[in-house]
């Protein structure tokens, strides 16, 4: 039994959700282009890239699975991918990051989700995946990963699973969309972020 907690206990501690915007129809999105993300995490890789390239794959194996296809971000794509990797023990607008074009999208009816997500211990990280509709220029879809992120090499193929697990939901069924709209009736939106 003791055994059995300690395999059950890392995965019982990761937590994942997801928000999107319930008007939007997802069956207009066609293209899609990664344009990177803000690593805040507080270790430092040998490898300065291998968070952006193991997010960059998941998120584009994830996303052809669904249909989509990537191109490059010059070429109109429908969406825009972009990450940000946290580990502080609340996560604040500064640590976003600086999206000139796009804001850190913390506020409106996208707080209630975010709020809910937040790491609660330096050793615990938070990573969050955004989809952007370019032509409004606002957020379509977000995915929420909680969960320890070390400079090991053993997390990635079990980051890149959850990527893979939590794109599952996306595009949101009739459900989920029924399901949002109660929620946002029910958490009327944040003032953004001064």
């Amino acid at each position: 039994m003791f055994l059995l907690t300690l395999v059950l206990a890392p995965l019982a501690m990761a937590k994942m959700n997801f928000d999107f915007d319930p008007n939007l129809d997802f069956s207009s999105f066609k293209t899609f282009a990664y344009i990177g993300g803000v690593n805040s995490l507080e270790f430092r890789q040998l490898d300065p890239n291998l968070i952006s390239n193991q997010v960059h794959a998941g998120v584009s194996k994830a996303l052809a699975q669904r249909g989509l296809k990537e191109v490059k971000p010059d070429q109109q794509p429908d969406l825009v991918v972009r990450y940000m990797a946290n580990s502080q023990s609340k996560l604040v607008s500064a640590a976003v990051g600086d999206w000139v074009q796009f804001g850190p999208y913390i506020g409106d009816y996208w707080a209630y989700t975010y709020d809910l997500m937040s790491a609660e211990t330096s050793l615990d990280a938070s990573l969050i995946i955004d989809l952007i509709d370019l032509k409004r220029k606002d957020l379509a879809w977000r995915l929420y990963l909680d969960q320890k992120i070390t400079d090991d090499d053993t997390i990635w193929p079990k980051v890149i699973g959850q990527i893979s697990k939590g794109f599952q939901s996306y595009p949101p069924t009739q459900k989920q969309i029924a399901e949002k709209r109660k929620e946002r009736a029910e958490h009327p939106p944040k003032p953004p972020a001064q």
